[in-house]
């Protein structure tokens, strides 16, 4: 790439999307043919992982190459990020968690690229524009109402009157037009908000509910699954077949009118002449349950905070025209920390010295050849004190004090269902997969910014890394009465 003319780069990221929200994954009763046309001209990664299960955490990560355990952010932001209208948490205080992280946007900035954000941003003080962007329209706060949003724009707070989705696919394209004929390559993030709750039907376009999901079987998705013995409590609970059509009717729909404005991103790319000159990537922040382990939710669904496969596997599509051949599939295990490497290399870029990045390079494979380098075939992952390490046949989850841990031989039980943690015949395989999980965090955590000791439960971030009010601790673990 070093020799051609920088690509211009779409990222598409979805919110709360696991990698099995797709329509092949779903058997076509997800409608998006967008995001299957992604599939059917670029590249599926089908084994890529979040950093964290849990919103904030995962984008930092996304951003910066790092881990929680590097850059501080281990719970979604329950603070910091707007004013104490919207969020009374320590009275709208900004808090610039990643003030002293480098970003790859900032790289892009530095090397020419106008850099634009639509959507979400949820890593602390939405008013200003951080990390290199220049063109700033935000979503205020982690989550809420789908009409009537908090947005910022040109730092002041006003509410949106449109449906987000539409509206931050609209922003986006404005700023398309401005830049569009100027020489300097873009780079843009549109983050939607989709499909993350609320999932009730007001909430959503009435025609897509009515017409697709209303009466959808969803016999893609398990119902009446029993939660596992360690979980005490489940944050959104399921107990009747009625709220279980609402859920996921709900977030189907999120999905296709997501997928719909995606169709005009990828439309104004082909209109304008720039879709041969363009990446595009759609990606999520981390993965989502819908039934699967009997709950509906992410990491921080259950108590202690789970691992599962549906909380930690992301959807990652890549396309550009004539540099990615279409329709390829690739299983390398990969994770959001390989993400930035991998950006910078496929479009020939630098990564500065001294960061001490987990993540390696994959854009070899983008571009049809072998990895060259030696490299695990492992990837990690941590909320908090939970952490998590994967090979193609192992998962270990260690949790610290806060709740049993896991061991899962995966080509046996791709369900997660018999834990071996503790087990003689597992032994030998746990002790080995115990001594790397440590050895890989002491290579890269900072002290400083890591949750050892810290009571991360899932209900939110308060604050950096290092003050005391960060992480209040509202729960401990207690094993439940079965």
């Amino acid at each position: 790439m070093t020799t051609k003319k920088r690509p211009n780069i779409l990222l598409i990221l979805a919110d709360d999307q696991g990698a099995w929200a797709l329509p092949e994954e779903t058997a076509g009763e997800l409608r998006a043919p967008n995001l299957q046309h992604l599939v059917d001209t670029g590249m599926q990664f089908r084994d890529f992982f979040c950093t964290c299960p849990v919103c904030s955490p995962a984008r930092a990560s996304l951003l910066t190459g790092r881990l929680p355990s590097q850059h501080g952010v281990h719970d979604w932001l329950a603070a910091g990020n707007t004013v104490a209208e919207h969020e009374p948490a320590r009275g709208g205080l900004l808090l610039p968690y990643l003030q002293n992280e480098c970003a790859y946007t900032q790289i892009l900035a530095a090397a020419g690229y106008r850099c634009g954000l639509s959507g979400k941003w949820h890593l602390g003080d939405c008013h200003h524009p951080q990390q290199g962007f220049s063109f700033w329209q935000v979503y205020a706060t982690g989550g809420g109402s789908y009409y009537g949003a908090a947005m910022i724009r040109n730092g002041e707070l006003y509410h949106e009157k449109e449906y987000v989705t539409d509206a931050i696919t609209t922003n986006a394209l404005h700023w398309l037009e401005e830049i569009s004929d100027q020489p300097e390559p873009f780079y843009l993030s549109v983050h939607y908000t989709a499909p993350h709750s609320p999932w009730d039907r007001s909430n959503h376009p009435e025609d897509i509910y009515a017409d697709y999901y209303q009466n959808c079987a969803f016999r893609s998705l398990p119902e009446n699954l029993p939660p596992p013995e360690w979980v005490e409590g489940i944050s959104i609970p399921v107990r009747d077949a009625e709220t279980r059509r609402s859920y996921l009717s709900g977030y189907f729909t999120a999905i296709t009118a997501m997928d719909a404005n995606i169709g005009r991103l990828l439309d104004w790319l082909e209109q304008s002449g720039k879709a041969e000159d363009t990446l595009v990537i759609f990606t999520s922040d981390n993965g989502m349950n819908m039934g699967q382990h009997g709950i509906y939710g992410k990491g921080n669904a259950t108590w202690p905070l789970n691992m599962f496969e549906e909380s930690v596997r992301v959807p990652l599509l890549i396309a550009h025209p004539g540099s990615i051949a279409p329709g390829r599939q690739d299983r390398h295990l990969l994770s959001q920390y390989d993400f930035m490497p991998t950006l910078l290399d496929y479009i020939g870029l630098e990564i500065p010295e001294g960061l001490n990045l987990p993540g390696r390079s994959f854009a070899p494979l983008l571009q049809g050849q072998a990895l060259s380098e030696a490299r695990e075939v492992v990837v990690y992952d941590e909320y908090g004190p939970v952490r998590m390490l994967r090979t193609p046949d192992w998962k270990l989850v260690v949790r610290n004090q806060h709740g049993p841990d896991e061991l899962y031989n995966l080509r046996r039980d791709p369900g997660e269902t018999c834990n071996l943690s503790g087990h003689p015949e597992a032994a030998a395989r746990e002790r080995q997969l115990r001594g790397q999980l440590l050895d890989w965090f002491q290579k890269y955590a900072v002290p400083e910014k890591i949750a050892d000791g810290k009571l991360v439960d899932g209900y939110g971030q308060y604050g950096l890394c290092s003050e005391p009010e960060a992480f209040p601790g509202r729960r401990a673990y207690q094993p439940p009465e079965r």
